[in-house]
């Protein structure tokens, strides 16, 4: 795996993982990929099938090369949040047990939607029993960053926020997998994420020597019971642990670019 996912729990705050790099070179080359739009192979291999690398055009190649570039004198955080999500979506992907369908990642910087989302079925496939929101969060100042945006976020879609963009988003994934699951009541199905119990939060953030110790990174992620009241199923989060963000992704962003030029022929 690309990912090694530590399960870790912090009594009835939070439970989630810390994710390691494994293979470095995988993760590049699975992020390159995602970048080309090509998620769809890179999450058959997650799931264990055996299919063959769908070629990468010079086109493909150059345009994600593009994105995987700062502009002079721009900001690196856009990007560098970018290659987070696709990382997140990667674990979220290795994570997936039962009936789930995942939303692809995106494949823009800019997107002003959620993170991410998933949807997490009954064994049966005719229900939907939780809707699980991501929060994908690249940055230096990690406790900053949950306290002051994403916990007012999640508090006002715990107050019914959102809930026309989360029936949106739900629609299109159970349409898009109604194949797999013919017996669904999709209009049914989709009232459930009208209940609060139903919304599950999956807060993943990146973090530094302050919160690498246990403790710490439970004090990191403070308030989450009260934000997100009810079962400890609804509070997910994840870490990744870098010395230096900002060297490691521009590092990395490197690397992805040298493996689309292989990939594309560029």
């Amino acid at each position: 795996m690309s990912l090694i996912l530590t399960p870790i729990s912090h009594g009835d705050l939070c439970h989630g993982s810390r994710w390691e790099v494994e293979d470095l070179d995988l993760l590049v080359e699975r992020v390159a990929r995602v970048a080309m739009g090509q998620y769809r192979h890179v999450s058959q291999i997650l799931e264990g099938l055996s299919v063959n690398a769908p070629k990468g055009s010079k086109a493909h190649a150059e345009n994600a090369i593009t994105k995987m570039q700062v502009a002079q004198n721009g900001d690196p955080w856009q990007r560098d949040g970018w290659i987070f999500q696709i990382i997140s979506w990667i674990a979220a992907a290795q994570q997936k047990t039962g009936k789930v369908i995942l939303k692809p990642p995106h494949i823009f910087h800019a997107h002003k939607g959620f993170d991410g989302i998933q949807l997490e079925l009954s064994d049966d496939g005719q229900s939907v029993n939780a809707i699980v929101i991501f929060e994908d969060k690249a940055t230096d100042k990690p406790r900053d960053t949950i306290r002051d945006d994403v916990w007012p976020g999640i508090v006002g879609m715990e107050a019914g926020e959102r809930v026309a963009e989360l029936t949106h988003e739900a629609s299109g994934l159970l349409e898009g997998q109604q194949h797999l699951y013919p017996a669904m009541d999709v209009d049914a199905a989709i009232d459930r994420i009208f209940w609060q119990e139903a919304r599950r939060y999956r807060v993943s953030i990146t973090t530094g020597t302050t919160h690498k110790k246990e403790k710490a990174r439970a004090r990191l992620f403070a308030d989450y019971e009260t934000t997100a009241a009810g079962e400890l199923l609804r509070r997910q989060a994840e870490t990744m642990h870098f010395d230096d963000l900002r060297k490691w992704m521009a590092d990395f962003a490197d690397r992805v670019i040298k493996k689309l030029k292989e990939l594309g022929n560029v």
